[in-house]
């Protein structure tokens, strides 16, 4: 090959790598593809660096707090690889530890279940459960004990998904709103509107399956939506229900079809043998499963103070370690509540309006003026309560149908739980007043 021809093949070599090499340590261009999500997969111990949806604090690994004179510090025997305490009205995180920790979430999943699925169907509506509602219910599941070819309203149903927290129930409604895969990106889509990015959904249930993780953060967020509406507060709430049983021929040959009585599994709400009803408790939900250890989102109320606390696999193995370590940081949180400075916040949904509305307003946040449609037609799942706090309401009821509260025979007592700005077509934000008052 003559000299000429080499000295450009050269050239030309040389000019190729230097434009490689330029594109490849250039700015990415505005227009690029979207950064991917972070991997499904839960790590073994805490990333350096998570998300830091509600503040860059929420995002660094370990506990977060600003100790100060006259706040109390964290309890030293907490053991959870991930917890949260926060003011479930004003949406301040008190004290974190690990919060954007990806986690398997076991059955705690179904607060999202539930603020996806709930509004859907009229509580007294009926299904016949058919042989495919169960067929792909995971082995080992927790259940209520639903049986094919039997008839149940929504409203038996969805006392099975909170107090037993029944995967059978849970595949049943996922069936009737679609089917599993359907109701699965529901509420993927939803976790996205909630913000709640450290989520992803493979089973409607919580039910051990690959990829599938949440957070403390996230799980915090799905109850403090779920909270929203009358119906989640009925149920979280409700310690015993009588359930539907098997139709059976009675000796005389007749076909009658008896009940049996389920408990909430909440241990904070219904006690145990080495647990007592915590003070002022209202909720969530609990889960446990082998890839998740126990998991479990509480709220409680004391002195005005509403607090949400979540927390993820205690390395302890008491038994009902998990709840003893929420009490304890409920008992914190309500020391702390008015003297510790926040380290973040629990975010508003992305479409929600009137973000700076302050809990207790006696003004409508944002330019909604309307009110939602209550129960109409056997009752939605959807809060019916007016912008204004239903505390200063003149009865339970209200005159006009709005502001009503829930009245729950809990514990011996009668709790009633109040809320004020309603979940609207146009949501309001922050979390309405949420006051439990035992009587």
């Amino acid at each position: 090959m003559p000299a000429s021809k080499k000295t450009a093949k050269h050239s030309l070599l040389v000019t190729s790598a230097t434009l490689l090499s330029a594109a490849l340590i250039a700015p990415v261009p505005a227009f690029a593809a979207p950064k991917p999500k972070p991997s499904a997969t839960p790590s073994v111990t805490p990333p350096a660096k998570m998300s830091s949806v509600g503040g860059e604090r929420l995002g660094l690994a370990g506990t977060q707090v600003n100790l100060s004179d006259g706040v109390p510090v964290i309890p030293k025997d907490i053991t959870a690889r991930s917890w949260i305490v926060s003011d479930a009205e004003s949406g301040d995180v008190l004290a974190s530890h690990n919060a954007h920790w990806r986690l398997p979430p076991a059955s705690t999943l179904k607060m999202l279940f539930a603020d996806t699925v709930l509004p859907k169907f009229p509580r007294t509506m009926k299904h016949k459960v058919a042989v495919t509602d169960l067929a792909d219910v995971g082995a080992g599941s927790s259940m209520v004990g639903i049986k094919e070819k039997e008839t149940y309203t929504v409203h038996d149903l969805w006392l099975g998904v909170f107090l037993r927290s029944g995967n059978d129930a849970v595949h049943v409604l996922s069936h009737m709103n679609g089917g599993v895969a359907a109701t699965v990106k529901e509420m993927n889509e939803h976790a996205e509107e909630l913000q709640a990015l450290d989520t992803n959904v493979v089973s409607p249930d919580g039910y051990d399956e690959k990829g599938q993780v949440s957070s403390a953060y996230d799980l915090t967020l799905f109850a403090r939506s779920g909270l929203q509406k009358k119906d989640f507060r009925e149920y979280c709430s409700t310690v015993s229900a009588k359930f539907p049983g098997e139709t059976k021929k009675n000796k005389q040959g007749k076909l009658v079809r008896g009940s049996f009585e389920i408990q909430n599994t909440n241990r904070l709400l219904a006690g145990d043998s080495d647990i007592s009803v915590y003070q002022g408790i209202a909720g969530v939900k609990n889960g446990n499963t082998t890839n998740a250890g126990a998991t479990f989102t509480g709220v409680a109320e004391r002195g005005g103070k509403v607090l949400l606390v979540t927390v993820m696999n205690p390395e302890k193995t008491e038994h009902n370690e998990v709840y003893k370590e929420t009490a304890k940081l409920l008992d914190w949180g309500f020391r702390a509540a008015g003297k510790v400075q926040p380290v973040g916040e629990l975010v508003a949904p992305k479409g929600a309006t009137g973000a700076s509305a302050k809990p207790g307003s006696t003004e409508p946040a944002g330019s909604d003026s309307g009110s939602d449609s209550g129960e109409a037609g056997g009752g939605s799942g959807t809060d019916d309560s007016s912008a204004s706090p239903v505390a200063k309401a003149s009865s339970a009821s209200g005159a006009d149908g709005r502001g009503m509260g829930v009245a729950l025979g809990i514990a011996g007592g009668v709790l009633v739980l109040l809320a004020g700005a309603a979940f609207l077509v146009n949501r309001r934000w922050p979390l309405p007043e949420l006051v439990r008052r035992r009587r």
